[in-house]
């Protein structure tokens, strides 16, 4: 039986060490590295499920590890950040990360937020189902989006909001309710980070980000996915 595999990148060797402990007990193939030009180098190597992946890194920094990586990979990112600013947390979801966990932290939420994000990543079962809406097409069963027929590259976060969203058209999901469906748990503060992805798809998705067309606000509920003429 294959095991997934898990690239921590933190500076900290001791904190590094006792999360390599926690995802060895847990079945995975465990890497670790400890600045970030080395991460890089290891990304390509190792070829890791997922990345661990602290903000505050010699060598370079997380958030320009993370951007390299989102040039041409969809590799799942959990950030691990000290800071409290809950403006840097979101910046770190914009540049292409899936999650963030904010140090001090339990390894074992690490853990638990690492397969949930695998869980949705690789083992979702996907309908084959191609939604049209406008000029996109959102090809569930290829896990691909284009606009126009060009690629749009979403991290796998991205995508599995826009397939809740596009999927269940017209219908208001709340934000306790996106992260329940994209997540698959819930832990305090997430909601706040639904904002950044949709944030996100707008930029990616719709002509003008600032009065979208496929991504809708609904004040003071959610957020709804309409297509042309669907409002």
């Amino acid at each position: 039986m294959a095991h997934n595999s898990v690239l921590i990148v933190d500076d900290d060797v001791k904190l590094a060490q006792l999360l390599k402990t926690y995802f060895d007990k847990e079945g995975f193939v465990t890497h670790t590295v400890h600045d970030g030009l080395d991460a890089l180098q290891a990304v390509r190597e190792k070829k890791p499920d997922i990345m661990i992946l602290d903000l505050m890194l010699p060598g370079l920094a997380g958030w320009d590890v993370c951007r390299r990586i989102r040039r041409d990979s969809d590799l799942p990112i959990l950030m691990l950040t000290a800071r409290d600013e809950e403006s840097d947390r979101l910046i770190g979801l914009e540049i292409g990360a899936d999650d963030y966990v904010t140090k001090p932290f339990s390894p074992k939420e690490v853990v638990a937020r690492a397969k949930a994000i695998l869980r949705r990543t690789r083992n979702a079962v996907v309908q084959p189902e191609v939604i049209k809406a406008g000029a996109l097409t959102i090809d569930l069963e290829r896990h691909q989006v284009l606009k126009s027929g060009a690629v749009v590259e979403l991290t796998p976060t991205e995508f599995k909001l826009l397939e809740v969203l596009a999927g269940n058209a017209g219908k208001v999901f709340s934000r306790l309710q996106i992260v329940e469906q994209t997540q698959g748990y819930s832990f305090e503060g997430y909601e706040r980070t639904v904002d950044a992805h949709i944030k996100n798809l707008r930029r990616k998705l719709e002509d003008d980000p600032k009065a979208p067309k496929y991504v809708l606000t609904v004040y003071g509920v959610g957020y709804k996915f309409a297509g042309d003429g669907y409002e």
